[in-house]
């Protein structure tokens, strides 16, 4: 094109702006789709990680103390961490919400048995008075045969309510209810220790 059929600078810059406003039509729409995939799968990374959170937790509560700070630690470690905080990923899930209940197995009149959640007051002194009572009544009201762990909103210290996810990427608000996870194990050692003999052999 020579010189004397080239558009007048005001119409070239009117074509630019149009270009722009055009590219800012497409991307907007192509950015939230992005990162709405992006949101999508780290929700399916989630689920399978709280399951495996829950799984960490009812096992290493069923071989741990069950007072304080095992159970903190055993928190902890549930979510992959050494202290205090969230799990990566998953806002806003942190230790604070794994949740541990320690289950007796009450023998109903027809034989069957039904998992009861022991009160927090009414858990053994020790890993060793447990053994005892557990060995005395294996159906004990405050016999502990099963542990559990799930994910709750820790606002709520009576029930287990669903927890909200967090979006990672403020342009995408996805309100979706995390799972209710949960694994229930069978009550291991629960931090008890054979005492040591003083002499052994006698």
């Amino acid at each position: 094109m020579s010189v004397l059929e080239r558009p007048p600078v005001a119409t070239r810059r009117r074509q630019q702006g149009t270009a722009a406003v055009e590219l800012a039509f497409i991307m907007i729409p192509f950015l939230l789709f992005i990162f709405g995939v992006m949101e999508l799968a780290r929700a399916m990374y989630v689920i399978n990680t709280l399951q495996e959170v829950t799984r960490r937790a009812a096992v290493g509560a069923a071989n741990s103390d069950f007072h304080e700070p095992a159970l903190t630690l055993v928190r902890q470690r549930a979510i992959f961490r050494n202290s205090a905080g969230s799990l990566l990923l998953a806002p806003p899930v942190t230790d604070q919400h794994v949740r541990i209940d320690y289950l007796a197995l009450i023998r109903n009149p027809d034989g069957s048995t039904t998992p009861k959640v022991i009160p927090t007051a009414s858990l053994p002194e020790t890993p060793a008075k447990n053994l005892a009572t557990c060995t005395a009544d294996a159906n004990a009201p405050t016999c502990i045969r099963l542990v559990r762990a799930r994910i709750c909103d820790p606002v709520n210290s009576s029930g287990c309510d669903a927890v909200t996810a967090e979006s990672v990427f403020p342009l995408v608000k996805l309100p979706l209810p995390m799972p209710l996870s949960t694994t229930i194990v069978p009550a291991q050692s629960l931090g008890y220790t054979t005492p040591a003999c003083l002499p052994c052999g006698v």
